[in-house]
């Protein structure tokens, strides 16, 4: 991902998340941090962006800082290509294990993470802006993992 994509990403993020988006600010900085410690990436079709999706590592640690797919897009494997990207990305840096938070209201993110191996941890009451719970997930990453 690049500031260039900033405009399509930013419409995905208010329409993917409309109680809690990110500002652009927000997004920018993310970037700045990339390669050092981001990884960003756009999914594609037809050369129009329809998802994103970003990752956070420091030391042996990663976590996914977000993942987005437009819902005409969704149940496509896209976010599933978006999420190896991700792991990939995780396993080249060192990191041995991934951790993320998914809306309590958010059951077919829930299952697609559980089916890339992520387990549940915890919740993190009121976590987002409109007041709903987070689930905490985390997924150990072995020696061949990407998946």
């Amino acid at each position: 991902m690049t500031r260039d994509d900033l405009p399509t990403v930013m419409e995905i993020e208010r329409a993917t998340f409309p109680a809690d988006a990110w500002s652009e600010a927000m997004m920018r900085g993310e970037l700045r941090d990339q390669p050092r410690t981001r990884h960003y990436v756009v999914a594609e079709i037809d050369g129009t962006i329809v998802g994103y999706a970003g990752l956070a590592v420091a030391a042996d640690q990663a976590d996914v800082q977000t993942i987005a797919v437009l819902a005409g897009h969704r149940r496509a494997g896209i976010g599933a290509a978006l999420m190896d990207e991700l792991l990939a990305e995780a396993v080249r840096r060192g990191a041995s294990s991934v951790f993320l938070e998914v809306r309590a209201d958010n059951p077919p993110a829930q299952a697609m993470y559980e089916r890339f191996g992520f387990v549940r941890l915890g919740v993190r009451r009121r976590y987002y802006d409109d007041g709903t719970d987070a689930i905490t997930m985390v997924k150990e990453l072995g020696e061949r993992d990407g998946r």
